[in-house]
């Protein structure tokens, strides 16, 4: 029986052979990152990148798939050797920091689909700047208090650096894997049928809407 056998009853084999050879490359590896990324693995997502240069502390523990003893190594490592351990899946992982000066060298020329979770508007720039420049599309996935927002490229703009403390904001659980599964479905429909959608989320009302 196929490890993804419930996603094959759900979705056409069409679509299941078009996700199993489309690249996608997932720029950070923490509660967005890391969540989207084992959850597209699990979907049946077999061409995955990911690029993060945090290694795993005890505050991540809550919202990211990662155990105690992980503690101190690097995210992107650990997920991908746990991902290879659970279903056999190659995760291509680089621990270094993504800069505008870096990213042709660390995004893979084969992707199809940059995926920014970045927690920094520094890092984010990088990445709406390189899917400009490459015209390769980008989602941009993004949570602040209760509310989240994935929105592709050409329809985001980069938040200002000032609340940039990236250590110091609430974060619940239930946003978290609220907007990566709709974060998934928005890159599964891109597969289908190239759509892009935009989406936003209010985790206090529950609501979900169209950006």
């Amino acid at each position: 029986m196929s490890i993804f056998f419930h996603e094959q009853l759900y979705r056409t084999p069409e679509i299941m052979a078009r996700m199993r050879s489309f690249p996608v490359t997932v720029c950070g590896a923490g509660a967005l990152g890391a969540n989207l990324t084992e959850s597209l693995a699990r979907m049946g997502f077999l061409q995955l990148s990911t690029i993060d240069r945090d290694r795993v502390e005890e505050r991540n523990l809550s919202t990211q798939p990662y155990y105690r003893s992980d503690i101190g190594a690097f995210k992107a490592k650990i997920l991908a050797n746990s991902l290879y351990r659970a279903i056999g899946i190659k995760i291509n992982a680089k621990t270094k920091e993504l800069t505008s000066e870096n990213s042709g060298d660390l995004i893979d020329s084969k992707t199809r689909v940059i995926v920014d979770t970045f927690d920094n508007s520094i890092a984010r720039q990088a990445v709406k700047d390189y899917c400009d420049r490459t015209n390769i599309p980008g989602l941009h996935i993004g949570m602040a208090s209760d509310y989240a927002e994935i929105i592709w490229n050409e329809n985001y703009r980069v938040p200002s650096p000032t609340h940039d403390d990236i250590c110091d904001y609430p974060l619940a659980r239930n946003l978290v894997t609220l907007t990566v599964a709709i974060a998934c479905e928005t890159l599964v429909t891109f597969v289908a049928t190239g759509e892009r959608k935009n989406f936003t989320v209010t985790l206090a009302d529950l609501a979900i809407a169209p950006y």
